[in-house]
């Protein structure tokens, strides 16, 4: 009989530490995958953050460009409006030509 319960503490040993082991291994698996998960999301996180900047200068790109666009079409439409017309201009054709005749 002492060595029925000896055996059976001995098994009992090996149970525990292939079970400590085991969970030795999914522990490291686990630390593995979670460092994994961790460079993913920083190298996501910097890859977003570049293309916010780069849609940041070209979103202030376009908006100095339409500022520009908008500067030059004012000045177009001051110099349309400065100019004479052409119905201006006959008219003052026509006055030109009853002043010679007379």
């Amino acid at each position: 009989m002492p060595e029925y319960p000896q055996n059976q503490s001995q098994e009992y040993g090996l149970d525990i530490n292939t079970r400590l082991r085991d969970l030795e291994d999914r522990m490291r698996l686990l630390k593995d995958r979670t460092l994994l998960i961790g460079k993913s999301l920083i190298d996501s996180r910097e890859k977003n953050f570049s293309e916010l900047q780069e849609a940041k200068k070209a979103i202030s790109h376009l908006t100095e460009e339409n500022l520009r666009l908008k500067e030059l079409t004012k000045r177009m439409a001051e110099q349309i409006n400065n100019s004479a017309k052409k119905e201006d201009l006959l008219i003052i054709q026509r006055q030109l030509d009853l002043l010679r005749k007379e």
